[in-house]
């Protein structure tokens, strides 16, 4: 692989939306990920905004904020939402058992499922600390760009 053909894997990359690319070869190995710009991250409801900080408040969320995998639609449940469109698996294998169930705690690089799309198997990390209340997609189902994916209670 030269500069030519990761520079045409970078174009397809942007105009299909996808976040990760990952290639293994016996002589090397390449993973590209897209930045925080945008296309994944945290998104905050505008129903849970407030006038401004208090004195004594803490600290507003980082800028991760800025993207598209997670929303807030209260303050006890975040949607961990798909990233992009393609298949959801929620284990590595067909055989092997799902990454997260119900009650699973996660943190910010926990993998929670991969999306496959355009026969490139894209893992999905949960981005939030919490534990996992709901799945809402069922196994090998298509999934749409900001469709959420799991319910998690924030710890």
């Amino acid at each position: 692989m030269d500069l030519k053909d990761i520079k045409a894997v970078i174009d397809l990359m942007r105009k299909n939306a996808i976040s990760e690319f990952e290639l293994e070869r016996q002589d090397f190995k390449i993973r590209l990920k897209r930045g925080m710009n945008g296309s994944q991250g945290v998104i905050y409801d505008d129903t849970v905004t407030s006038i401004g900080p208090s004195p004594g408040a803490p600290p507003p969320l980082p800028a991760a904020a800025q993207s598209g995998k997670v929303v807030e639609g209260s303050v006890s449940n975040l949607d961990i939402k798909s990233p992009m469109i393609g298949t959801f698996y929620r284990s590595p294998s067909p055989d092997a058992s799902p990454y997260i169930d119900v009650g699973s705690e996660v943190g910010p690089e926990t993998v929670v499922c991969i999306i496959e799309a355009m026969k490139v198997m894209n893992e999905i990390k949960a981005e939030v600390r919490g534990v996992v209340t709901q799945v809402l997609v069922d196994n090998a189902k298509p999934v749409e760009f900001g469709q959420p994916l799991f319910k998690v209670r924030p710890l």
